[in-house]
């Protein structure tokens, strides 16, 4: 029998998608061909991406029928779940990227985005929700929520093993989120400052690269906690698993978030969890119980909260252990992946039936 071909649009280099796409091939045996924008959304580059978009479904709609495909997917409603949509291949999936992908909410194109939204919204046949908190947003927007498939991903719990290392006698913690100015790492160097001038061990490894590596190379000279802080620079997934299982905090202060999975893979490898208070992150944190929540970010609260959880260890082992437990249920690859692929399944065969 031959195999069911889906043409996917999106970035293509995104963990995310990557995940997104071989979930697929596993569990549902699918063949995928890719399509995505050239240029970028950022900075002088928009004004060109939207004349890209403009054509850009013509294009789509030679590569599907000279693929065959079965199925549309697309990850971001305002951008390639639109032209998804405005290709009339069925059946379309989109995906909302964050809480919203009508970010930031003063760019001078927020309304147009939202016209491009409310058409992918409508004219999908299934719309992923990676979490509650998308899907609030979505019903919000009056989005016909029996489309609406709510379910993270997953991760690979075989490959995210859990390693109990609470006991350790110094903080070990861990960052893995892209060195841009939205995650503040600065905030995180601020606060490991005031644990250094309190003689409180410790060692920080920043995983990744970005726009903002020299600067905070820079400041941890300044801060005079350079011999504690580790750059690693970009690390293949196996070894973030294995970098994830030797630390025993996971901090991460992202000014926005919608479904985290580096959240996921550091509650599977045993990290107690400290981020930032957010909507996204109070699906799965519930402060106190088993992580903390940072309002506003503050440098100063994390390093008072590190001080305090680190002064806990026994705490902080019964609630990784209650983490570990939790992905198990509610983000599990093995799982997860299954259901959607068999959702697609369905999908296509419904359109066999309805031709």
């Amino acid at each position: 029998m031959a195999k069911k071909r889906i043409l996917f649009l999106g970035e293509t280099y995104r963990t995310d998608a990557i995940t997104w796409m071989n979930g697929l091939k596993e569990f549902g045996d699918f063949e995928i061909v890719t399509w995505e924008l050239q240029t970028t959304s950022t900075g002088i580059h928009r004004i060109k991406r939207l004349v890209e978009l403009t054509s850009a479904f013509l294009t789509i709609k030679k590569i599907a029928k000279r693929f065959n495909a079965d199925m549309v997917i697309a990850e971001r409603t305002t951008s390639y779940g639109f032209l998804a949509a405005l290709t009339g291949i069925k059946p379309i999936a989109i995906a909302q990227q964050g809480i919203t992908d009508l970010w930031p909410h003063e760019s001078p194109l927020y309304f147009f985005k939202k016209i491009l939204q409310d058409y992918a919204f409508k004219n999908a046949d299934l719309i992923h929700a990676w979490g509650k908190v998308m899907a609030d947003h979505m019903e919000i927007s009056n989005v016909n929520m029996s489309k609406v498939l709510i379910m993270p991903k997953g991760i690979d719990l075989k490959h995210f093993k859990f390693q109990n290392n609470q006991n350790k006698n110094f903080i070990e913690a861990i960052v893995t989120r892209s060195l841009e100015p939205e995650y503040r790492h600065i905030k995180i160097l601020r606060a490991f400052a005031i644990l250094k001038q309190k003689n409180i061990p410790f060692r920080l490894s920043i995983i990744g690269d970005g726009s903002m590596r020299r600067t905070l190379e820079k400041l941890t000279a300044e801060l005079n906690i350079e011999q504690e802080v580790i750059f690693t620079g970009r690390v293949p997934n196996p070894e973030v698993a294995k970098m994830l299982q030797q630390a025993n905090f996971y901090i991460s202060l992202p000014s926005t978030e919608g479904v985290s999975a580096s959240l996921f893979e550091a509650m599977a490898c045993g990290c107690f969890p400290i981020v930032t208070d957010l909507p996204g992150n109070r699906s799965w944190i519930k402060n106190q119980e088993n992580g903390i929540l940072i309002f506003k970010s503050n440098f100063k609260i994390l390093a008072h909260e590190l001080e305090y959880a680190w002064e806990r260890n026994l705490w902080r082992e019964a609630v990784t252990h209650k983490n570990r437990k939790f992905v198990e249920e509610h983000a599990n690859y093995n799982i997860n992946m299954n259901t959607i692929a068999q959702t697609y399944q369905e999908l296509i065969n419904q359109k066999s039936i309805t031709n």
